[in-house]
């Protein structure tokens, strides 16, 4: 991925190895992993992963970065950027409690900063609902700011414990983005929602 940025603060303090999941095939047929925390990929196919009426049966293309750990692990703004908005998406296999955050980036990221500025949005799902407690929009946060906990199961739409970290150049009109898109929609995606990597380092 080239030249990591040291500035932007980590989205998930990964301080032990971890697994970093294939879904190319498919589901696993046991989530147990032997690691603490773990990645799931951007522009990965995901057969038979979401199957709940919300993706119509045909979006399987993950154009987010997950990062798995146990339910109650902080979730931490990159960079100081500002509330543009919080809700709870409630449908079956959705984001559960979710947080946006609007960022002013020297867009692309390089390390001398040379690009010009540009907003850019950050989606941070699958939390818990007390993350949303005491938010406003246009609340600023701090770059490494605790915003959000990972939340449990039975509230994060139904996952195991993790965030969904997705970057957007189009300005979301309620709290909310599509995680996965179909993969005749792929072009379109990897230029609205770039590799969360560009600010999350070269995580694999």
């Amino acid at each position: 991925m080239g030249t990591e940025r040291k500035e932007f603060a980590p989205v998930v303090i990964l301080d032990e190895p971890y697994w970093v999941f294939n879904f190319t095939r498919g589901p696993p047929a046991d989530w147990d992993c032997p690691f603490t925390y773990q990645i799931g990929r951007y522009d990965e196919v995901r057969p038979g992963m979401y199957t709940t009426p919300l993706f119509g049966g045909e979006r399987d293309l993950h154009v987010g970065i997950d990062l798995g750990g146990p339910a109650g692990t902080p979730v931490h703004s990159f960079a100081e950027g500002t509330i543009h908005s919080f809700g709870i998406n409630s449908e079956d296999g959705s984001y559960g409690p979710t947080i946006v955050v609007e960022y002013e980036l020297s867009w692309p990221p390089t390390p001398m900063d040379a690009n010009p500025m540009r907003k850019v949005w950050a989606l941070y799902g699958h939390l818990s609902t007390e993350s949303l407690d005491g938010l406003a929009p246009g609340q600023r946060v701090q770059s490494g700011a605790r915003i959000a906990t990972m939340g449990k199961k039975h509230e994060n739409g139904g996952w195991e414990p993790h965030v969904h970290f997705q970057l957007s150049l189009v300005e979301p009109v309620v709290p909310d983005l599509p995680g996965v898109v179909r993969r005749a929609d792929r072009e379109q995606a990897m230029i609205d929602y770039p590799d969360p990597r560009l600010v999350l380092g070269a995580l694999y």
